[in-house]
């Protein structure tokens, strides 16, 4: 490990110019981080579970230089809405494409990491004709490791009932292959939205699919995969918590026209962990420049 320098979420968007805002419709309020020319083709990111828009913090400025760019947080999770029920991918599914109607947007770029990944591919699966090229970065939905998803459950309902920094700490320091990653900042932010009134209960719905029958229900079969038509870029790590390099490699081989890209020293949060690796990695495949 190594002793890094003080960053922030700020000094990572300092030379960014963008906007933060909320988007209301059809019932749902979505928040965002948009940088980009609106007449460049739409881009739209999306976290992983417990996540929120930070998560692309470091990616907006090279990304905002080709598309409109969009970080969204997920119903339940950030400072979107917070439904009281348990939600499954078919409500993520639903929110996006509202947020899609919402900005007059028909068809986008995907880059999902996690359990963005899983509702990337699964809106890729049903919706083809919203859909330009997919990342699908350590994406979910494809295993049901009971230790995995139980390490996950506890991790987040801890940090929900008790909010302390500590365990917002450790729940972040799960996402990383060097703990050091994890800085005060970042700590701050996600503890801001774990410390609202509504978040404990936001969180148990968004826990749904730690929930071995609620996940098996909202899998990705091999032949879902085999059905994505999209160009799809798989990307894996050599130390993602939740699966083994092969996984990736497994569903690239699946996909009618996957590929795989492997990252090393990077955990779950590659696009964070090593961002300069990941721009170049990911651009060149949302572009077309390979």
């Amino acid at each position: 490990m190594t002793e890094r320098p003080f960053t922030s979420v700020w000094s990572d968007l300092a030379e960014v110019s963008f906007s933060q805002g909320f988007i209301e419709h059809a019932g749902y309020r979505t928040r965002y981080l948009h940088t980009g020319d609106s007449s460049k083709p739409t881009l739209l990111m999306l976290h992983g579970i417990t996540g929120h828009a930070e998560a692309y913090a470091r990616n907006l400025r090279s990304h905002g230089e080709h598309f409109s760019a969009w970080a969204i947080d997920f119903i339940g999770h950030g400072y979107s809405s917070k439904p009281e029920h348990p939600l499954e991918i078919t409500h993520y599914i639903d929110q996006v494409l509202t947020f899609m109607d919402a900005i007059g947007v028909q068809k986008a770029y995907f880059s999902g990491e996690s359990l963005g990944g899983w509702v990337t591919a699964k809106l890729a699966q049903l919706y083809p004709e919203r859909v330009e090229r997919i990342a699908l970065n350590t994406m979910g939905g494809t295993m049901a490791n009971p230790q995995v998803m139980e390490r996950l459950y506890t991790l987040s309902t801890e940090a929900a009932k008790d909010p302390s920094w500590e365990r917002v700490k450790t729940r972040l320091e799960w996402l990383m292959a060097d703990p050091t990653m994890v800085t005060d900042d970042l700590i701050k932010t996600r503890q801001a939205i774990f410390q609202q009134p509504d978040w404990q209960m936001a969180c148990q719905m968004n826990m749904a699919l730690q929930d071995l029958e609620t996940r098996k229900r909202n899998m990705l079969s091999d032949d879902d995969l085999r059905s994505i038509q999209a160009e799809a870029l798989v990307i894996w790590t050599t130390k993602d918590p939740s699966g083994p390099v092969d996984e990736g490699r497994r569903i690239a081989d699946l996909l009618p026209n996957g590929s795989l890209a492997v990252i090393e020293n990077a955990g779950h949060w590659p696009q964070y962990e090593q961002t300069a690796i990941f721009d170049q990695i990911h651009l060149d495949f949302l572009l077309n420049r390979n």
